[in-house]
């Protein structure tokens, strides 16, 4: 019978850089690292600690507390969106919105993973602001396609009135948080909702669809508050009196149950994910034990040169990241510039695409090599018909991108690009099975679109802090912008001084314009990725991502490994699988 094989991948990190690189590459990463670290505990902190104190005087945790006690003992839950309007004010008063006012993240909840969403009682009251509603939704997404149970852990006081304009109307404004409620729903996906406190309008709405809703003694549901009731019918009454527990448990049934606090109602969550049937994850290992990498992924921050156009041996990243540093590399003899291959990621199969950084020989014009981390033909025929294997076989495809663009120039015209990449594009567009993708470095052009970018509708995209998101780099923009002042070359061609003068600072200022929206955190600000994370905690993630991919059951095709298109592949090719 054909197997796709795992062979041994990697080597010791003292052979995979020298010292000096090793030292300068994580002097640049720990620097970038800490710089991650401080923002997000800025962050974490909200709107400081006297409103965490405030939250605390009324008897309530706050919205990390609430998601701590939730959790099994000893496991970390996996944030997204935590730079979601990351550096942004809003209103007259210039208020921040943390975190756009809500955590989103995963958790593991009596062994399940689960996605948790919690208004961050520390940020106006948990208000919704611009983003937020689209952060909220982009959760919601993930668990509808991995048909991950969601938690709402809601205090929210409705919309910030002030921005409402950017928040109410839109195709992604706050009321298409009811259409992915119904969504879910409409799939079988658990919804539980637990609420603490203010639930006013959109936040009142929120929970009601979800299969099971709590309410503490001090929670309240209303379509509209006191205050407004008070305008609009001269009624003198609480909003606890309008919709607190005695009504929506007791007379309108639009929630289950009370409980008398916070700790109280946690626990209420928990035991009803306890409930929900056990994970497929360690059916689908097939008999396999999750297996830590030979190579440690903390290595992984002295792999990467912070000088995006240095090389590094992808090989060596993959085999900091696959259990036991074991990978079945597949079409390994064609398309160089790309490396494709089946891996365990916490016993789990992945397949793994991984943009070949270092230069590679020309498959026509022998002698000659060609530059690393570029689409050329071969190698999008390869990914395109990997990817698609992948898809028939069920298995989770991850995207390790660096790449710089499409091959360009009369030769890559002649030889099809736009339709090979295009076949590519049509491919991760249709496919089925969750894909992940990971920025490492460079994200450039069409490029960053074919190998499952954003608007390709990855599961979920990390970035690290040495991201560079854009259409190309800053410098060739500007060649771009100013051509027609350039000789081949592209040196100025007028001769008067201050016409080059003004020429050097025109093309200055959009190299510079572009560097700062290549910065990571400009795209994790407007949701343009999910979440940067350090260089080491790919590898959780993944792991992390990958028990998630598996652990419902029947509602996509997962074959086992004997039967797989893969093995087709590696006996067409005669690669000895």
């Amino acid at each position: 019978m054909a197997k796709v094989i795992l062979r041994p991948v990697g080597t010791p990190l003292e052979q995979a850089a020298d010292a000096a690189e090793r030292g300068h590459n994580l002097a640049r990463m720990t620097e970038l690292e800490a710089s991650l670290r401080a923002r997000r505990d800025e962050v974490r902190a909200g709107w400081g600690p006297a409103y965490a104190e405030r939250v605390h005087a009324r008897g309530k945790m706050t919205a990390h507390e609430r998601i701590a006690a939730l959790c099994d003992p000893g496991t970390r839950t996996l944030p997204l969106g935590t730079f979601v309007n990351w550096g942004l004010t809003f209103g007259e008063e210039k208020r921040t919105s943390p975190a756009a006012g809500v955590l989103t993240v995963f958790a593991r909840v009596r062994e399940r993973w689960t996605v948790v969403i919690a208004n961050d009682n520390t940020v106006a009251s948990g208000s919704w602001w611009p983003r937020t509603p689209e952060k909220i939704q982009r959760a919601q997404e993930v668990a509808l396609r991995l048909r991950l149970p969601v938690v709402y852990l809601v205090d929210c006081s409705g919309l910030f009135l002030p921005e409402q304009a950017n928040t109410f109307p839109g195709r992604t404004g706050a009321g298409r948080i009811f259409t992915m409620n119904s969504l879910l729903s409409a799939n079988h996906v658990p919804q539980i909702a637990g609420v603490f406190g203010d639930c006013i309008a959109g936040g009142g709405y929120m929970p009601i669809i979800s299969d099971k809703v709590y309410m503490t003694e001090q929670a309240y549901m209303v379509i509209a508050g006191a205050a407004l009731v008070k305008g609009a019918k001269s009624q003198h009454i609480t909003s606890l009196d309008i919709g607190g527990p005695d009504v929506h448990v007791h007379v309108s049934a639009c929630a289950d149950e009370r409980v008398p606090d916070d700790g109280v109602l946690v626990e209420r969550i928990r035991d009803e994910l306890g409930r929900l049937p056990s994970s497929g994850a360690d059916y689908y290992r097939f008999g396999a034990d999750p297996a830590e990498p030979r190579f440690p992924a903390s290595e992984l921050s002295s792999l990467f040169p912070a000088d995006h156009r240095q090389g590094y041996d992808a090989r060596e990243v993959i085999a900091r990241l696959a259990d036991a540093s074991l990978f079945g590399e597949v079409l390994a003899h064609t398309g160089e510039e790309m490396i494709t291959g089946i891996a365990r990621v916490g016993g789990l199969y992945m397949g793994i695409i991984a943009n070949n950084v270092r230069l590679s020989a020309h498959p026509r014009l022998p002698g000659r090599d060609r530059p690393g981390g570029i689409l050329y033909r071969e190698g999008i025929a390869k990914i395109s018909q990997f990817s698609r294997a992948c898809n028939d076989d069920g298995i989770p495809i991850v995207w390790l991108q660096d790449v710089s663009g499409f091959d360009i120039g009369p030769e890559a015209e002649k030889e099809g690009l736009l339709g090979y990449g295009s076949s590519l594009i049509y491919t991760n567009s249709t496919n089925s099975v969750p894909m992940i993708t990971v920025l490492l470095r460079k994200a450039s052009g069409a490029g960053y679109y074919a190998m499952a970018g954003m608007p390709y509708g990855p599961v979920v995209q990390l970035s690290t802090p040495l991201t560079r998101l854009a259409v190309m780099e800053g410098r060739t923009l500007a060649i771009g912008a100013y051509n027609a002042r350039l000789d081949d070359n592209f040196r100025i061609v007028s001769k008067d001084p201050a016409e080059r003068a003004r020429v050097e600072a025109g093309m200055k200022a959009v190299e510079d314009r572009i560097g700062e929206d290549m910065d990571p955190w400009r795209s994790a600000r407007q949701m343009d990725t999910d979440e940067i994370v350090s260089m080491p905690e790919i590898r959780d993630y993944l792991k992390a991502l990958a028990e998630m991919c598996y652990q419902g059951t029947g509602y996509r095709r997962v074959k086992n490994p004997r039967i797989w298109s893969l093995h087709d592949l590696a006996v067409l090719v005669d690669e000895g699988a």
